[in-house]
């Protein structure tokens, strides 16, 4: 291991020195002025990576100081400087997140206050469904924004069930008034390869057209033994701003295929938890793969009716399949690794639609402010599905020294058309929202109201005949109430009570006796219950303190379960609602800016109390939630050197506390710690800046389990192994 960081270290140190060499020959027909002026500019571009502001779903973009929630935006910048190559590796910078994938797959999902956010519930720039819903290539986006809680009011329920914890907002980039023509190229260890282009213009009498491509291409094996990862994504914005009217035009395509990847290991009644083998470990089979292809885009435009009255509108759709053969890996013996292999195979289609309109207007009088919000949102969701699953395969694999095992042929269980998939489900979202910001002593103090009452209705259908089997639709209002004081500048203290809301659930015929014997019926079988409510309480404070921005967030979330009990009004019965509870209790803390100058730094933390408040006959009540760390700490730091003013130094420890590994908190996963280094190099070529990024993340190879988080199970993540990364970008 030792001799590997040497060899990183060497490349590094000189791959940094070359560029050093070679930008006063390169520029010796250059004043020296002109060239520090451009490395200076340069790395002002590069040295953002958090801003205090983001999209508030219905109440707009909005600086975090002025809005009673937790939000923050990680910029392109951070973006481009990082080299991410999903969505998950840019949420690694936030001390609130964690990531981890869902079981058998290779797509994300994200743990914000300990509970899930799923790939179908990242919005884009405001609308939900519209999102590639596994993995998402972060180049095309200006910013991801994060708000941290329950979002219901803003955001609409997500048609996806989570979003109980946080939501995640994606923005597309747009033109800019200095233009932008970038070329990058990258490589990934051991033989991951790929480039991008950005090119933005403006353009008409007065700017106001704007138009802006970027797209990437990337391909090859990845730092897991054996797994490979191709990108191919290009996205295109056209927007005009002239006025009172501004429009604008998004489209993107995202096309992504990992084959060989490693999927999360299943330990089932197993009691201890197994050592994790190395970090490069890939437990997967050769034979199993996913092909994910997305379509998308959104049409948005927004008319100012008169000083501080807008009204707007947008409409996005997605067309989105997946194509996959999973293998589901079930560690049978924790001391000698043994593994068996049950397999799948998945098409899916998805064809979503989003729109959502609204008006929004400021009024002043009597030293008092009102900002309206009044509107509607719309989401029509239809996903085609088959499946078959195969029988155990005789062979098995081991963890701690993989071996290939043949594909089961015997299939044990199939439904639906596996070569035309028809819709399973036709999901359909519906609200209207009003709210009203209040602002007293020059917004010093500002009271957000409002309501937001939605409906949701299911179609469920027979994949075999693609008859109805079962409808759903139930309605619920979900109210907000929020205040914002600012004592003094750069001081904001804020409190909410929010709503986070889901699908309810179809009481089941029967259920276990808590005494044991016969099951006992069920009074409620078949009723549709009521959309399930989560709510959350929060208190918190912003301080801005020079170029430094502090948050510190309290919490508790309390998120209703559907569960059976003895139904009072008839012994002998049980009865079907959202009867449980887990609480999720905590307090985070967010540090982002610059401590001195040339020196930033992105850091916090958080601690989490997630309990099973109420469960079915008591039965593990009070223990801890599964895959919820006890707390989490991140640290982002990085350097302008000042005796070599073109070079940054980089670094980055995310540290994950111990947390439960089943629902009987008898298995727990130990506290892990990762280090990230990295450097970049601003030379000047052409009269033009170009910027070499090295990164090494997971510096020392730690081998560790990093995360349980799947549904109540024990299914544990392996940490990514030991990644070096590069890119050169040159800036026309």
């Amino acid at each position: 291991m030792n001799s590997q960081i040497i060899r990183y270290g060497l490349l590094m140190a000189s791959a940094l020195t070359a560029p050093m060499l070679a930008s006063p020959a390169l520029a010796q027909d250059r004043p020296v002025d002109d060239n520090a002026t451009i490395i200076v500019t340069a790395q002002r571009e590069n040295q953002s990576g958090v801003e205090q502001a983001g999209n508030a779903g219905v109440l707009g973009k909005k600086l975090a100081e002025d809005v009673p929630f937790s939000i923050r935006s990680y910029n392109a910048a951070l973006i481009l400087n990082q080299q991410p190559q999903t969505l998950g590796q840019v949420l690694e910078n936030d001390p609130t997140i964690r990531t981890t994938t869902g079981f058998g797959i290779a797509g994300e999902l994200f743990v914000i206050r300990g509970f899930a956010l799923g790939g179908d519930d990242i919005g884009y720039d405001g609308l939900y469904g519209i999102t590639p819903r596994q993995l998402v290539a972060p180049e095309l986006y200006e910013s991801v924004q994060v708000l941290n809680g329950a979002s219901a009011f803003l955001n609409g329920a997500a048609p996806g069930g989570s979003g109980i914890g946080g939501s995640v907002n994606l923005i597309p980039k747009r033109a800019g008034a200095d233009g932008i023509t970038r070329a990058t190229i990258g490589f990934t260890e051991p033989g991951h390869i790929g480039g991008s282009v950005d090119v933005g213009r403006r353009f008409g009498q007065n700017d106001e057209w704007g138009f802006r491509i970027n797209g990437t291409a990337r391909r090859g094996d990845v730092s897991i033994d054996d797994e490979f990862r191709s990108t191919y994504v290009i996205g295109a914005g056209l927007d005009y701003n002239s006025g009172p009217l501004r429009a604008s035009l998004d489209i993107a395509y995202q096309r992504v295929k990992v084959s060989h990847f490693r999927p999360k290991l299943r330990i089932n009644s197993l009691t201890v938890i197994p050592d994790a083998p190395d970090a490069s470990t890939n437990f997967g089979q050769p034979w199993q793969y996913t092909t994910l292809r997305d379509v998308f885009g959104q049409f948005r435009v927004e008319y100012d009716l008169a000083k501080d009255v807008m009204a707007y509108a947008a409409f996005g759709a997605r067309d989105g399949s997946e194509v996959g053969v999973y293998s589901t890996p079930e560690l049978i013996n924790a001391t000698t690794g043994d593994i068996n292999v049950s397999g799948s195979f998945i098409p899916r289609t998805d064809n979503n639609e989003a729109a959502m309109a609204g008006l929004r207007a400021k009024l002043r009088g009597g030293g008092i402010t009102h900002e309206f919000n009044l509107g509607g949102s719309m989401n029509w969701l239809v996903n085609r599905n088959a499946f078959e699953f195969y029988t155990l395969s005789p062979e098995r694999t081991n963890l701690y020294a993989p071996v290939e095992v043949t594909q089961s042929s015997t299939v044990s269980f199939v439904g639906g058309n596996l070569d035309d998939p028809l819709p399973i489900s036709r999901i359909r979202l519906g609200s209207v929202f009003a709210s009203d910001t209040i602002g007293l002593w020059d917004d010093r103090v500002l009271l957000t109201a409002g309501l937001r009452l939605q409906t949701i209705t299911v179609k469920s259908y027979s994949n075999a005949t693609g008859l109805l089997a079962t409808e759903y639709s139930e309605d619920a209002v979900t109210p907000v109430i929020g205040l914002v004081v600012k004592p003094v500048a750069g001081l904001s203290l804020y409190a909410n009570r929010i709503e986070a809301l889901v699908q309810g659930a179809v009481a089941p015929p029967t259920g276990a006796n808590p005494s044991g014997g016969v099951a006992l019926p069920v009074t409620n079988a078949g009723e549709v219950l009521p959309p399930f409510v989560s709510e959350q309480y929060e208190i918190g404070g912003k301080l801005t303190l020079g170029r430094m921005d502090v948050s510190l967030a309290l919490f508790q979330i309390d998120r209703e379960t559907s569960i059976l009990r003895l139904d009072p009004g008839q012994p002998g019965t049980l009865e079907f609602g959202p009867f449980g509870i887990q609480r999720n209790r905590g307090v985070e803390f967010t540090l982002a800016g610059e401590l001195t100058e040339g020196l930033r730094v992105i850091a916090g933390g958080s601690v989490i109390d997630a309990k099973l408040r109420r469960t079915q006959n008591g039965v593990n009540e009070g223990n801890q939630a599964v895959g919820v760390p006890e707390y989490l700490l991140n640290a982002n730091v990085e350097w302008d050197v000042p005796f070599i003013p073109a070079l940054t130094l980089t670094g980055r420890v995310v540290h994950t506390g111990e947390q439960a590994a089943n629902i009987g908190n008898t298995l727990f996963l130990e506290d892990w710690t990762r280090l990230d280094l990295g450097a970049r190099y601003v030379a000047v070529v052409g009269g033009k800046p170009l910027t070499l990024r090295l990164n090494l993340d997971n510096v020392t190879d730690n081998a560790y389990w990093a995360s349980a988080f799947d549904s109540f199970r024990p299914d544990l993540l392996l940490g990514a192994p030991r990644t070096f990364k590069a890119s050169v970008t040159y800036d026309f």
